[in-house]
């Protein structure tokens, strides 16, 4: 069997008594699309951070592809491609001459970099800003830039911290389609974010974080059948007085001729709820669901929102 593109296990990190990881372990594997969802300070960045070796650890191990990320970190960090959240660059040389050095870190010669920076320049809407420095661009562009730069040597993994943070909606679906793109190659691509729409709509499985400890992990649609409470609302012509007969094997609120059933997964629970209904002989006028979400998981899990 394969190695893991990314092993994480037993990681802790502290900063004098703030304890940011508390044994954070992860496994992701080669072509996947994996989501590290928590809030502002939950250890997200310094977790990728300590990956890419931006940050020393306390304990644990972190391996890609197999490979110790501190004993092999030639090795490693040729297969990572990082879009971070701040940028790190010389702001003074225009965006195409910062991709040649870029790529150049990575030894890859300018002749063999320029198609793939034309590319990504072509791709990500900045070929008519490949003349521009950085403080000519607007955030979105920074941001894309950001995404250019991680992609240059063409890397194996692709880890993208908070890429859609304080971006426009039409540019944040563009990079997403974007980013299923580079999946659909092959790509494992590790994202952490604390938009709950951007990790249920990308992400394969995604790990909740929170005060530097996973809480969680599995896909999207297992969590919140699992954690999350769904409901399934039914207007009927009348409710009979013996309907509870009907629905003793489910939770439900009635008000007038209206029930809402709290349900786990409403795609199995709706036609178990129609049969019963219509063993007791009334007329449903209208079925409507409210589906569960990672938000809702999350609140589960913590007590409180995601953003609080």
């Amino acid at each position: 069997m394969s190695a893991p593109a990314i092993c994480i296990s037993g990681l802790t990190k502290s900063y004098g008594d703030v304890h940011a990881l508390r044994g954070v372990n992860i496994s992701i594997a080669q072509g996947e699309f994996f989501g590290l969802l928590g809030p502002n300070g939950a250890g997200k960045t310094t977790t990728i951070n300590i990956l890419t070796g931006l940050v020393f650890k306390d304990n644990g191990l972190t391996t890609v592809f197999g490979r110790d990320t501190v004993r092999d970190y030639r090795f490693t960090r040729s297969k990572i491609g990082i879009a971070a959240q701040e940028l790190s660059v010389d702001w003074f040389f225009p965006i195409e001459k910062l991709l040649y050095f870029q790529a150049g870190y990575y030894g890859i010669a300018p002749k063999d970099a320029k198609k793939n920076i034309d590319d990504l320049l072509d791709r990500l809407g900045l070929e008519n800003k490949r003349g521009s420095r950085l403080r000519q661009l607007s955030g979105g562009m920074k941001r894309r830039f950001q995404l250019a730069k991680a992609l240059v040597h063409d890397p194996d993994i692709i880890i993208l911290d908070e890429p859609t943070a304080g971006v426009d909606v039409e540019l944040r679906r563009n990079l997403w389609q974007y980013l299923r793109d580079m999946h659909t190659k092959g790509k494992t691509i590790l994202l952490t974010t604390h938009y709950i729409e951007e990790a249920e709509m990308l992400c394969e499985n995604v790990a909740i974080i929170d005060e530097g400890k996973i809480l969680k992990e599995g896909s999207p649609k297992a969590l919140t059948q699992e954690l999350g409470e769904a409901g399934i609302t039914v207007q009927l012509n009348h409710v009979p007085s013996d309907i509870a007969q009907y629905l003793r094997n489910f939770t439900y609120t009635q008000e007038k001729n209206r029930l809402h059933f709290v349900v786990k997964d409403p795609d199995s629970s709706m036609p178990k709820i129609i049969h019963e209904l219509s063993r007791s002989e009334v007329h449903i006028q209208n079925i409507s669901t409210d589906s569960s979400s990672l938000e809702n998981v999350f609140l589960e899990l913590t007590g409180k929102g995601i953003n609080e």
